[in-house]
């Protein structure tokens, strides 16, 4: 189902966005392997078997972005998925994090998705074809202390994706968002540098290959919204339902950082 499929990935040098490249490869896709780092893709291109390319490209800068979406265009014809994967956090209460900070990770995590979907909206309209998938978090839906500005990014990538959802139902086009609870991977070397956070939340952290096969098969079905793990899902649906009622109970349970 996703043999020959050209799919462009996003922070792709490292954790689940280069396990699903990898699985991606697996299954026949054409994984386009996307990230910052030139040196960290090189590393990320051995370890793939299958038929892929790299591309450097900062996420924060139109420029980068349209071109390697044209390059990709014009070298395959298409570009199937858009895996919008590129993000970062960083625990700090929000009096001590300078608004630069939000700033950034806003350009990054969202602006970063924005561009990026903007980029392909256009081809994958002509075709009538192609999926979005947009990975949220969690902390998009259930807010908790120390996250203000990731929370914040991820809260707007929800939103985008839920109305831009809406304006492409007829399209022919997907628009998917993948909203996951903690995962094992170098994003707590930033977002949680003494480690206190990922010792307090161990039980429920998955492991990133769970999470790169949860989105393969997302892309093969279609599925428009997933919430991972089971027992964060339930969760979050609860909470939506009680915001403040959850908000008390639960403060100190979520409030880990």
């Amino acid at each position: 189902m996703l043999e020959n499929k050209v799919v462009v990935i996003t922070g792709a040098s490292s954790g689940i966005g280069l396990l699903t490249a990898q699985m991606l490869s697996s299954e026949g896709a054409v994984p386009i392997l996307a990230a910052r780092s030139h040196d960290k893709l090189t590393e990320a291109s051995r370890r793939m078997a299958g038929k892929h390319e790299i591309k450097v490209v900062d996420v924060t800068r139109d420029d980068q972005v349209r071109q390697m979406m044209d390059e990709v265009i014009k070298t395959y014809g298409r570009i199937d998925i858009l895996l919008n994967n590129a993000g970062y956090g960083k625990f700090e209460n929000a009096v001590d994090m300078p608004a630069e900070a939000f700033q950034r990770m806003m350009e990054v995590n969202y602006m970063g998705t924005v561009r990026c979907t903007k980029a392909v909206l256009p081809h994958m309209l002509e075709r009538r074809c192609g999926q979005i998938v947009n990975i949220a978090s969690m902390a998009g839906k259930i807010g908790t202390a120390k996250s203000t500005a990731y929370t914040a990014t991820k809260h707007a990538v929800l939103g985008f994706s839920n109305a831009l959802r809406q304006e492409l139902r007829e399209t022919g086009i997907i628009v998917s968002t993948v909203n996951p609870g903690p995962i094992d991977t170098p994003f707590f070397d930033i977002a949680d540098p003494s480690g206190g956070y990922v010792s307090n939340v161990k039980w429920l952290m998955m492991k990133p290959e769970q999470v790169a096969r949860k989105i393969v098969q997302l892309m093969k079905t279609g599925k428009e919204e997933l919430n991972l793990p089971f027992k964060a899902a339930a969760a979050m649906r609860i909470y939506q339902l009680f915001p403040r009622l959850s908000d008390k109970l639960t403060y100190r349970m979520m409030n880990k950082k």
